[in-house]
C-alpha cells in the first residue's frame, strides 16, 4: 500500500527533523526471533498478534512525540495496523513522529574468518528501499556487528562490514531515505575499555573511508555507534564521567564535523546506565562538539515496559507511562539535565 509521507523536500530536512528539539530515536526494530526471546523471558506467548499488540502499545503512548522524533520499524511492523485497521505508519505520522525502517536482514558467518560476522541484505535492497518509501518510511537503518576476541576483529571483517554500510547508505540517499549508519562494537567479552576505544576508533575511521569512497553526503546521515565500554566479563569498573570522556575523545578523533548527529545505541546497558552516560557526554561536550549527541535506544527504552505489560491489556497504561518516562529521561540527558530527581518522577 502506497502512502503519502510527511512533507519533507530534502534529505537534509529529514535529518534535521530527526535531530531537532533534543529528541531521539526509538529503535523498535527487533527481528521476530529477538522479540520472541524477550517475550519468552517475560512469559508472553510468542505470536504475531502479540508482537502487533506490543508495538501498537508503543506507538500509541500518549506524549511519545515530546521526546521521540523517529521510530525504527521492522519489515513486519511497517505493514501492520491497529485493531481499527489504521496503519501503524499513519498513527506514527499523525503523532508527529517520523517513520523509519531497518533494512538489513541480519548477520551471517564471515566465510574464512571464524567467529566473525558480516551483515547481509544488499541484494535487492534498491527495490526494497523504494517499496519502504512508498509505505511512508523516511529513514533507514543498517547494523554491522563487530566482536572483540582473541585475534579479532580482523581487518577484513572491519573493511567488509564498513563497505556494506557505505553501499547501503549510498542506496538510501539515492532513493531519498536518510541512512542511519550503525557500526556496533559489541560489549560481549573480557576486553578492556582501552581495547574498545582502539577498535571503535579503527572501525569508525574505516566506515568513513568507505563512506567517502561511495560519495555519501555526510550532512544527510546519522551515525549510530556504541559507547566506549569495557567488555561485560572484564571486571573493569569505569565511572560514568570516564566513559563519557573516553567516548567523546574517540569520536572527536574519527567522526567528521560534517556529520550532523550521533545517536548512540544502548547495546545491553541498563536504562539508567544508558541515560546517565548520555547525560554526562552532553554535559562535558555541549560547548565544543561539532555534532548533536542523542539516543537511538531499543531495550533501554522498552525493556521495563515489556516486563510491566506481560501481554496483559490491563497493564497497558502503566507500561505506556514507563515508556513515556524513559523517553522524557533521555530527552533530559540530551540536554544534560538527567539525574536521580528526574528518574524518581515516574
Amino acid at each position: 500500500m502506497e502512502r503519502k509521507s510527511m512533507n519533507f523536500k530534502t534529505l537534509t530536512e529529514i535529518t534535521q527533523a530527526l535531530l531537532a528539539d533534543n529528541k531521539g530515536l526509538f529503535a523498535m526494530d527487533e527481528r521476530n526471533s529477538t522479540c520472541n526471546k524477550r517475550f519468552a523471558a517475560t512469559g508472553i506467548p510468542q505470536t504475531e498478534e502479540n508482537r502487533r499488540l506490543y508495538r501498537e502499545l508503543i506507538i500509541k503512548t500518549a506524549g511519545l512525540s515530546e521526546s521521540i522524533s523517529g521510530v525504527i520499524l521492522y519489515h513486519e511492523t511497517i505493514r501492520q495496523s491497529d485493531e481499527a485497521g489504521i496503519p501503524f505508519v499513519k498513527i506514527i505520522e499523525d503523532s508527529g513522529i517520523i517513520p523509519g525502517i531497518k533494512v538489513d536482514i541480519g548477520t551471517e558467518d564471515l566465510a574464512g574468518f571464524a567467529g566473525e560476522k558480516i551483515t547481509e541484505g544488499l541484494d535487492g535492497l534498491r527495490y526494497r528501499l523504494k517499496e519502504y518509501m512508498k509505505m511512508g518510511a523516511r529513514f533507514a537503518k543498517w547494523r554491522a556487528v563487530i566482536s572483540i576476541g582473541q585475534g579479532t576483529p580482523t581487518k577484513n571483517c572491519i573493511v567488509s562490514n564498513a563497505n556494506a554500510l557505505a553501499r547501503y547508505a549510498a542506496l538510501c540517499q539515492e532513493c531519498g531515505l536518510v541512512p542511519i549508519v550503525e557500526p556496533e562494537v559489541m560489549m560481549l567479552g573480557s576486553h578492556s575499555s582501552q581495547t574498545c576505544f582502539k577498535v571503535t576508533r579503527e572501525v569508525i575511521s574505516t566506515v568513513f573511508e568507505q563512506l567517502y569512497l561511495n560519495k555519501i553526503s555526510l550532512e544527510d546521515m546519522i551515525l549510530k555507534p556504541n559507547m566506549i565500554l569495557p567488555g561485560q566479563d572484564s571486571g573493569e569498573k569505569k565511572t560514568t564521567e570516564k566513559i563519557a570522556e573516553d567516548t567523546i575523545k574517540c569520536l572527536m578523533e574519527c567522526v567528521p564535523a560534517a556529520v550532523p548527529g550521533i545517536a548512540f545505541l544502548s547495546g545491553g546497558q541498563s536504562a539508567q546506565e544508558a541515560s546517565s552516560r548520555l547525560n554526562a557526554m552532553n554535559q562535558i561536550s555541549k560547548s565544543n562538539q561539532p555534532w548533536k549527541l542523542t539516543f537511538s535506544f531499543g531495550r533501554a527504552l522498552q525493556q521495563t515496559a515489556l516486563e510491566i505489560w506481560k501481554g496483559d491489556d490491563s497493564n497497558k497504561v502503566k507500561a505506556q507511562q514507563d515508556i513515556y518516562h524513559r523517553g522524557k529521561c533521555n530527552r533530559g540527558a540530551n540536554m544534560g539535565l538527567y539525574g536521580i530527581d528526574m528518574e524518581m518522577q515516574n
